[in-house]
């Protein structure tokens, strides 16, 4: 799994962190974006190189996780959302297929953090009765853009 992981100066503690687990796993390899004078930068960055299939997946931290899902889900055919918990980094990229998860460093915790990115990571898209709801977000995306 190819993962582009992007933040801003307020995270880079927790994106060493991130990083740190990240290199645990063998299932993954990541491109680290840097760190990003100006937070929509980096996030559409990252957004840009998962929509070009470049990356599979992708990983950004900011001080609240809000403003690099805002910029990055610009991007057209790209999902992110802010996530502070697994449960919902679980179900995101389960029901939603979401691409990118965005965690706010002045939010939450290393340890935490590590636990949001492995449920994200882990969790499979379900399709089903799924797959019409994103066929849905996209085809709106694709009528307004």
């Amino acid at each position: 799994m190819k993962i582009a992981l992007g933040y801003d100066h307020t995270a880079s503690l927790l994106k060493d962190a991130v990083m740190e687990y990240l290199t645990t796993r063998k299932d993954v390899t990541v491109t680290d974006f840097g760190a990003s004078p100006e937070y929509p930068e980096g996030a559409l960055a990252v957004a840009k190189s998962i929509a070009a299939g470049e990356h599979e997946l992708g990983i950004l931290l900011c001080g609240t996780g809000a403003g690099m899902s805002i910029a990055a889900n610009k991007v057209r055919g790209i999902r992110a959302v802010a996530c502070s918990e697994p449960y919902t980094a679980k179900l995101t990229r389960e029901h939603n297929n979401t691409h990118i998860i965005c965690i706010g460093a002045r939010v939450v915790g290393t340890e935490l953090a590590k636990m949001v990115v492995a449920a994200f990571l882990d969790a499979v898209p379900e399709g089903g009765r799924h797959a019409k709801r994103v066929e849905t977000f996209m085809a709106y995306e694709a009528n307004t853009n």
